[in-house]
């Protein structure tokens, strides 16, 4: 029983080694004609100062300096002028020549991707098996850091625990709309720590686009990074900071979503959702609503489970590894053997119910919410809500109705015109809207309703 309603505790902390910013082209380890492709690609789009042009590729001056002064010599660079700003070769503002130009389109041809310059794939496999050396465990205290926004039993933590350290595979199962969803992204800030993921690899000259502004969260500063570049950063910004990944999908997940997605137009891939997961969480919420089978999906994550490595093709037939490191959490309200077989339930270790909560919790997901919307809370209307819309008709309890039925009143008051208040005669239309099954005639008129069971904003 879980309820998302109040802004995440802060575990962030730096747990992976910060990849060292490159000061020659070999530093970068990518060939010197891959750059100059980039980088001519990329002043096709316009001309650049020599900061900017660093700025785009997320080099250092250092790194392209040598690349423009080659690209002069071979008459596909000019020099307009320079600015005032900086000095030297920096500050030069460079256009393509003719000659350039056509260069530039053949480039284009062979894909599209203009952007900060990849990473060599070598280099992405070693960051990531840094991020698993350095993740540590969690403890009791961190694990409840983790979860201080949701309302959660320590029977329930106590399972949790164990299955997040281990990082093998989580199934999350019970009724909906008890947090299940909201478990699994708790783990994710338990595990807590920074990481940087590149914005591209470089694989045979093919690129792989990583960085996803959907699925990553970015932490990087908007400060004045131009002169960041010039001075040669003390990090690679071909890498990203960013919070650890969570990954959700749900029913629209399919097979084809977990392989590599390559642009037949672009001519460049995109990394797989898990992936990006790689050093978070990955979610499949809704697990067996997908529109696959059941087992296509389990048996896909058969040989990454086991052996924590992904195997993935390019769509030239190259194929390649990559680390494995991903809690992944299965969460469904399905009846897991219905889903799969034995053997496969076996190689996820961690199968935990999440069960309704209790009429105290559920009480307490309701004060935590009003706290939320910033309306007063008072047990009355709990027990009104209880006693008028559950216990006749035995309606189970689940973790986001509160929420929702706040929601329901705050809307409804709002339309009438007035602050949002929850009356007895509010909680009955949130109710009606609400549930579907709701049989209410009408309010409760044997006992007038005191002042005191009106719950206002502060």
């Amino acid at each position: 029983m879980a309820n998302a309603t109040l802004a995440p505790t802060d575990l962030s902390s730096t747990t992976a080694p910060v990849p060292p910013a490159p000061v020659t082209v070999d530093d970068t380890g990518i060939p010197a004609d891959r750059l100059t492709q980039l980088m001519l690609k990329t002043l096709y789009i316009g001309e650049a100062t020599g900061t900017a042009l660093a700025d785009r590729m997320r080099l250092p001056f250092s790194v392209l300096g040598p690349l423009l002064e080659a690209a002069r010599v071979q008459m596909q660079v000019e020099v307009l002028g320079t600015t005032s700003a900086t000095a030297g070769a920096a500050g030069y503002r460079y256009a393509l020549t003719d000659v350039g130009r056509d260069r530039a389109r053949q480039y284009l041809d062979a894909n599209q991707y203009v952007g900060p310059a990849p990473v060599p794939l070598e280099a992405y496999v070693e960051h990531i098996l840094a991020i698993r050396a350095a993740r540590g465990y969690i403890d009791r205290d961190r694990l409840r850091a983790g979860f201080s926004h949701l309302i959660i039993s320590d029977e329930l933590l106590e399972q949790v625990g164990p299955g997040a350290n281990a990082g093998k595979g989580v199934f999350l199962y019970g009724p909906p709309g008890n947090g299940k969803s909201v478990i699994a992204e708790g783990m994710g800030r338990a595990l807590g720590g920074d990481l940087y993921v590149p914005y591209a690899i470089d694989i045979d000259g093919q690129i792989v686009t990583v960085y996803d502004p959907v699925n990553h969260e970015s932490l990087e500063s908007t400060g004045d990074e131009s002169v960041t570049i010039v001075r040669s950063a003390p990090r690679d910004r071909r890498w990203v900071r960013i919070r650890r990944p969570v990954v959700i999908v749900g029913g629209e997940l399919t097979l084809d979503m977990l392989d590599l997605s390559f642009n037949p137009i672009s001519k460049f891939h995109e990394a797989p959702l898990q992936m990006k997961a790689n050093g978070g969480v990955f979610l499949v919420d809704d697990f067996g609503r997908q529109r696959m089978r059941p087992q296509d999906l389990l048996n896909r994550w058969i040989v990454p489970l086991e052996s924590r490595v992904d195997y993935l093709t390019l769509h030239t037939g190259r194929k390649f590894q990559v680390p494995f490191e991903v809690l992944i959490v299965f969460a469904t309200n399905l009846d897991p053997l219905s889903l799969a077989d034995e053997a496969f339930l076996r190689r996820i270790p961690y199968k935990i119910p999440i069960g309704d909560p209790t009429l105290a919790q559920f009480t307490e997901i309701f004060e935590l919410n009003c706290r939320r919307k910033g309306l007063r809370f008072h047990q009355v209307m709990v027990s009104y809500l209880i006693r008028r819309h559950y216990t006749p008709i035995n309606r189970p309890l689940r973790a986001c109705q509160p929420r929702d039925l706040i929601d329901q009143v705050i809307a409804l008051s709002r339309y009438r015109g007035h602050e949002p208040v929850i009356t007895r005669e509010m909680i009955d239309a949130a109710c009606r809207s609400y549930f579907v099954d709701n049989d209410l005639q009408g309010p409760e008129t044997d006992v007038p309703e005191p002042p005191e069971e009106r719950i206002g904003v502060h």
